[in-house]
């Protein structure tokens, strides 16, 4: 076929769920973050929905293939299933043996006895079902009834239920209630964003073997058009766009190739029902300028009838009718096509990331990091970033997550980025605001559009925070109670800040330090274990306005120093 033609390995943009053709949107990362964070819990449902071809099975195969070793993953595809089938189909998944006739009693208790031994050697069982908008309410109230199996301490199975937009309706019926209280996590996959889908064809294409662009900028703005940024329309279109510039001998797609490779793709029917969803018919302008001058000669002759003023009456006949006319051939077929025209032709001002000219090395990257703290890294004396990190009251954060991640954390950033012929960099983010992007370079500091990082950003990221002092203050130091202290004398602010009412604040108040911490994990949606950690504490001096720099701010914070901080500094 088309492959030769262009230089690929292999078709760019088939529709089968391949993880390598995975393009992690900012809306994918979230995605794929929600189910990797799920599986870590206690068990309970994650719902992911997302409309027809948005990827919400290529992000599946994805955490599939990434799920931590000690998860075992049971798939159902066929959702259209009895209870009695569904635990049965269960259990095949799990390598269950079971009689053909077992009834829902006898297969439940296989699958708990199975989930107790998998739990009694370390091992955590999730069931994943797609096109989970087809399970009956019945079904579901079992799935429900299964996730009943637990220990003392945690539920036995996860349940990853994925699904069209419908699956969200569904759990709100009153009789799921009970199940809609269990999902610990939903997330919802929208369709890829216009200033997306450039990079989303170069990652295709790159992984296919094509270096460089075949698209034409006007026969991406078409393609967006035409597809509305549905990845399945996208790879549909863009396919049949390819054929089509092959067999013109083209090695560009133009926007009529793509005007072409959509009405094969949509087909004339549907085509043609969309065009007269958009615009009226021209038979039907005229019917209906056709019933206007009959209602208006209907009432001049009413007028003349009953008004003595025949020459006022003619008079107006003539204005009327003018008008009428006018309003009959105002829709214009080439309005509805130019007007969009307008929107997606704004220049982006701002300036691409050099990949992999401007990534940096570790050491350097970590120099920038620090200088955004405001302090001067130097490798010599201290090889290990963190412990240095350390000897000045902060800690090291690696995490993988999304923009949002950032954006909530608030503090600059240690990317890793990696370009499609592998070489792998750094770049440090210090400042964030809609798309552009203050990032940290050996010779100063740059503007870019984070439009530009995101292809090369896979999630990777590290962050400095600031220690509490009760892990850097002497006068905390063999105080067994300093973190209470400290948690209690912050929690004190927080209740009054966030706290409903005013009893509500003293209630707060009046809780030992664990209680504290879980009410405020619950306010910010952490994860809600009782334990001050990194997370907690970062956005607890979020909340409080602490002196540390911000993602979200460009002004340099002068950080205060503990005084074991300072005399630490000091010896060096």
């Amino acid at each position: 076929m088309y492959y030769d033609f262009f230089g690929f390995r292999e078709p760019p943009f088939s529709i089968a769920p391949d993880p390598r053709y995975l393009y992690l949107s900012d809306r994918h990362k979230e995605a794929l973050a929600h189910l990797m964070y799920g599986v870590q819990g206690q068990g309970g449902f994650i719902v992911i929905t997302g409309e027809v071809g948005t990827g919400k099975t290529t992000v599946s195969r994805c955490f599939i293939e990434n799920a931590p070793d000690n998860v075992d993953i049971a798939l159902i595809l066929n959702p259209r299933l009895s209870a009695r089938e569904l635990l049965s189909s269960v259990c095949d998944e799990l390598e269950i043996s079971h009689d053909l006739g077992a009834s829902i009693k006898e297969l439940v208790d296989l699958i708990n006895r199975d989930l107790l031994r998998a739990h009694a050697a370390g091992r955590h069982k999730v069931l994943m079902i797609d096109e989970a908008q087809n399970l009956s309410a019945d079904v579901l109230e079992q799935l429900r009834l299964l996730t009943n199996l637990e220990t003392a301490e945690k539920k036995l199975l996860q349940i990853v239920l994925l699904g069209q937009p419908e699956l969200q309706d569904m759990l709100a019926l009153p009789e799921l209630r009970q199940l809609n209280q269990r999902v610990t996590a939903r997330y919802h996959l929208d369709a890829i964003g216009r200033q997306e889908l450039p990079a989303y064809l170069r990652y295709r294409l790159g992984v296919a073997g094509l270096r460089g662009d075949v698209f034409s900028s006007g026969a991406v703005q078409r393609l967006y058009r035409e597809s509305q940024g549905i990845p399945r329309l996208i790879n549909l279109i863009s396919d049949r766009a390819l054929l089509g510039a092959y067999a013109e001998g083209e090695h560009e797609v133009s926007a009529s190739h793509i005007k072409c490779a959509a009405k094969e793709v949509r087909g004339n029917s549907v085509a043609g029902a969309a065009r007269s969803a958009r615009r009226p018919d021209r038979s039907q302008v005229l019917v209906v300028a056709a019933s206007i001058l009959v209602a208006i000669i209907s009432t001049v002759w009413l007028f003349q009838r009953w008004n003595p003023e025949p020459a006022l009456i003619a008079q107006a006949e003539e204005s009327v009718l003018q008008g009428a006319v006018e309003r009959a051939e105002e829709p214009s077929i080439e309005t509805d096509v130019a007007e969009p025209e307008t929107s997606v032709e704004q220049p982006d001002v701002l300036p691409s990331l050099a990949v992999p000219a401007q990534l940096l090395d570790s050491v350097t990257a970590f120099k920038a990091l620090f200088r955004a703290w405001g302090l001067q890294y130097n490798p010599s004396s201290a090889p290990v970033a963190c412990d240095y990190a350390r000897n000045q009251g902060l800690g090291c954060l690696e995490r993988q997550g999304s923009r949002r991640s950032l954006e909530f954390l608030d503090r600059p950033a240690m990317l890793a980025l990696q370009d499609e012929q592998g070489n792998r960099g750094f770049v440090v983010l210090r400042h964030l605001d809609g798309d552009r992007a203050g990032i940290m370079l050996a010779d100063g500091r740059h503007i870019v559009s984070f439009a530009s990082i995101e292809p090369y950003w896979y999630g990777d990221y590290r962050v400095l925070w600031r220690f509490p002092e009760y892990m850097t203050d002497e006068r905390f130091s063999g105080n067994g109670a300093g973190e209470q202290l400290w948690i209690g004398a912050r929690m004190m602010d927080l209740a009054d800040r966030f706290a409903g009412s005013l009893s509500d604040s003293d209630r707060i108040k009046r809780l030992d330090a664990e209680a504290q911490v879980r009410w405020y994990q619950s306010l910010r949606g952490l994860t809600v274990d009782g334990i001050a950690g990194a997370m907690t504490i970062i956005q607890m001096n979020n909340d409080l306005g602490a002196a540390v720099p911000r993602l979200s701010s460009e002004k340099a914070v002068p950080q205060p120093q503990s005084e074991s901080a300072q005399r630490l500094r000091e010896n060096e």
